[in-house]
């Protein structure tokens, strides 16, 4: 995994973005936040055990069915499942260690 400072990383909204292998991030400060950086780590490992492609099939597809739900596209944004245990573990730097595959299904 490497982290890619890009400056011109597209939307406001963005300050990183994990596409694996690579972790952007809009500044290279954000290079040194460990919490922001394992949250990113935690989508690392999700598109891996998914394979990548089928990740953003159903990272995608789950967006649209929250913001259906929720008719609020932050909102559904943070319920979605890849991103609760992102959220929910990105403190914890050691959880990667522990996690067990598929984890992200306990979110649901």
């Amino acid at each position: 995994m490497r982290i890619v400072v890009n400056k011109y990383l597209i939307g406001r909204h963005f300050v990183g973005i994990a596409l694996w292998p690579f972790i952007v991030v809009k500044n290279s400060f954000l290079k040194e936040d460990e919490a922001f950086i394992n949250h990113e780590r935690i989508h690392i490992r999700q598109q891996a055990e998914l394979l990548v492609i089928p990740f953003y099939f159903f990272y995608f597809t789950e967006y649209i069915i929250r913001v259906m739900q929720y008719r609020n596209s932050q909102k559904a944004y943070l319920n979605i499942s890849f991103e609760r245990e992102a959220y929910f573990n990105e403190h914890d730097l050691d959880y990667l260690k522990t996690r067990k595959p598929w984890s992200f299904l306990k979110y649901l």
